[in-house]
């Protein structure tokens, strides 16, 4: 059986950042799939499933929100390694393309300081499993040790 690309990607050398993971064409309309990853795969300890849960509730409501670009946006959603998340946009996009958008995405989570979105017992199959403070500890240090001085090593996958 052929490997899916996201299986191809050299995880050893792979560093925080934004990568394109895949681009898709449906209909009309170009899909970029980008790999937002927090984590150095394999070198770091991922994120627990319950800050990445209430950062998946934050991350979701504020792309569908965002005035200027929430009709591209087609998913935000955890990667099962729990080391970052994939967007998917439409669009035939880079990494800068979206940069400012996941800058203010991470800002907005790193502040979030009210109950999340989301988290109640009939908008939610799992609402008790939420850390809102790590969530934010995570974004935080996500925006400001790669977001904020990110380099080109860090928008392009490894060979």
């Amino acid at each position: 059986m052929k490997k899916i690309a996201s299986f191809t990607v050299n995880h050893i050398d792979l560093l925080r950042g934004i990568y394109v993971s895949r681009k898709d064409v449906c209909g009309d309309n170009s899909i970029t799939t980008f790999d937002i990853r927090m984590k150095e795969p394999n070198r770091e300890p991922v994120i627990n499933n319950a800050e990445l849960h209430a950062m998946e509730h934050l991350g979701a409501t504020y792309l569908r929100n965002d005035e200027a670009l929430s009709d591209s946006v087609v998913y935000f959603g955890p990667m099962g390694c729990r080391t970052g998340f994939y967007l998917l946009m439409k669009g035939d996009l880079t990494p800068a393309d979206v940069l400012p958008l996941i800058k203010n995405l991470f800002q907005f989570m790193a502040e979030f300081n009210e109950e999340i979105p989301g988290a109640s017992p009939r908008d939610c199959g799992n609402y008790l499993d939420m850390n809102l403070p790590m969530a934010r500890y995570e974004s935080k240090k996500f925006l400001e040790e790669v977001l904020k001085v990110i380099k080109p090593e860090n928008m392009v996958y490894p060979e």
